[in-house]
């Protein structure tokens, strides 16, 4: 029988042989953050300008592009259970691996659906309306074929907790990468075009095609060592999910995610407003993503040193925290300051890079927590849930935006009231600010998952294998 609890004689067993096997090296670590560096040259078009090109470009009003995103991520959500499902449920792997074949066939077709998402038709409003929701569902579908997959791919590439938050890094700097190449490279290959209309789909289409070449960077460079294969056994799908309602772990993890990640999408949708509205510099976006990705280095090389020092949980504690406080500063003394304002934010965003990083690693880890729990191994279906975590959040992100502006008075195109700049502001620094507070105070008191517990859970599932 498996028992939910670490038995006593095992947590105090010195003999236990660690789990021996090759440190990754460094080309395949980076070959899996190309992987992510692909998805976010894809993802974050979307993230990014698409609210905005849906209210300036395509003509359609602001609540009804948040309720585009809002409908779009929930559906998702539920597509990204399917896919998890249908990636645990496989038998008899290609040579390929379970994981990347996904990656390889689902690059393109991803890339063609991130452009048609930027295309803007001639079909009357209502044409319109139904073009953003179709094109932003078919796109999110797609995403999830290749993003599940790719998420699950670290747990199969190893199980040494250092290789794994090293993976975290490395799939953080293509994250932060694409986010700062997106954030450069758009609005100026835009303006190159007189008619925003057929600038905005040139300008993603360059990033998609760049994006499907990382990807097959990843494809190649990534090796999967750890690989289930279920048993055939009728209604083990349901079994897995109902498995996963009792990992305490992931649920404290998902409503955690579910606070953060909104904070965090919530910034990306608004921040074009903010600059253009209330700073009256539309082109800042370059600067900004500039000034972020110039901290990206030196935020990963925190992250690994502050989780050598205190363990992956207490990590992202401090930079959620970190975050925080240099929000509440920006809003009360610099929001209308551009130098300080970039001074601060940057700030801000360098402690966000950190809980961000070392999401993915409590990911893998509890994957592990699952097997041990219920001696079903599931990377499928808990990377498929924790993304319709991640996905409701976005929806989130998408909509209160959206909702939110009508509800200030935002006039696209023209001067804003006080009431209205009052109200951007609150959007962008305090909604954020507050819904990661929320989050650290659950995380702190609720979550049980410490490295030192992994490396026990770890050491048993070894010992269980031997038996």
């Amino acid at each position: 029988m498996v028992t939910a609890k670490l038995k006593p004689a095992y947590s105090k067993l010195k003999s236990f042989k660690e789990i021996q096997e090759p440190r990754l090296k460094f080309k395949e670590k980076l070959s899996y953050g190309f992987g992510d560096l692909g998805n976010g040259m894809m993802f974050d078009m979307g993230q990014i300008y698409l609210l905005l090109f849906y209210t300036d470009i395509l003509g359609i009003p602001s609540w009804v592009g948040g309720m585009v995103f809002l409908v779009s991520k929930f559906f998702d959500a539920f597509v990204d259970t399917a896919v998890g499902t249908l990636v645990d449920n496989q038998t008899n792997f290609a040579k390929r691996g379970k994981f990347k074949p996904f990656i390889l066939y689902g690059s393109i077709p991803l890339a063609i659906l991130t452009v048609i998402t930027f295309l803007s038709p001639d079909i009357g409003q209502t044409g319109k309306i139904i073009w953003a929701f179709g094109s932003y569902l078919l796109f999110n579908a797609a995403y999830s074929f290749v993003n599940i997959p790719y998420g699950s791919l670290s747990a199969s590439m190893t199980i040494n907790a250092d290789d794994r938050t090293q993976l975290s890094v490395f799939r953080n700097m293509g994250s932060q990468g694409a986010m700062f190449i997106s954030g450069i490279v758009v609005i100026p290959v835009v303006s190159l075009f007189p008619n925003h209309q057929i600038g905005y789909p040139i300008a993603v289409g360059i990033l998609a095609i760049a994006g499907v070449i990382f990807h097959m960077i990843c494809y190649k460079g990534v090796t999967e060592r750890h690989t289930v294969e279920r048993p055939k056994e009728k209604g083990i799908g349901r079994k897995a999910f109902l498995n996963l309602l009792k990992n305490r772990p992931f649920i404290v993890l998902a409503v955690y995610t579910l606070l953060t990640i909104s904070a965090l999408f919530l910034q990306q949708s608004s921040q074009l407003f903010y600059l253009k509205y209330v700073l009256g510099e539309a082109n800042l976006v370059g600067i900004v993503s500039t000034l972020n990705f110039i901290v990206l280095i030196p935020a990963l090389l925190l992250t690994t040193f502050l989780s050598k020092m205190f363990g992956k949980k207490m990590t992202a504690i401090i930079g959620i925290g970190g975050f925080i406080i240099f929000q509440f500063i920006n809003f009360a003394f610099f929001s209308d300051n551009v130098v300080m304002f970039l001074a601060i934010n940057t700030t801000a965003q360098l402690f966000l890079v950190i809980p961000n990083t070392v999401t993915w690693a409590f990911i893998a880890d509890v994957v592990e927590y699952g097997q041990w729990q219920t001696g079903l191994r599931s990377e499928g279906i808990i990377y498929a849930s924790y993304s319709f975590t991640r996905k409701i959040s976005q929806g989130l992100a998408g909509f209160i935006p959206g909702a939110s502006l009508t509800l200030i008075g935002l006039v696209p195109n023209a001067a804003q009231s006080a009431e209205t700049i009052q109200g951007l502001k609150i959007l962008f620094f305090i909604v954020p600010a507050s819904a990661c507070l929320i989050a650290v105070i659950l995380f702190f008191f609720a979550y049980p998952l410490t490295d030192r517990k992994h490396k026990q859970i770890v050491k048993e599932l070894a010992l269980r294998e031997e038996l």
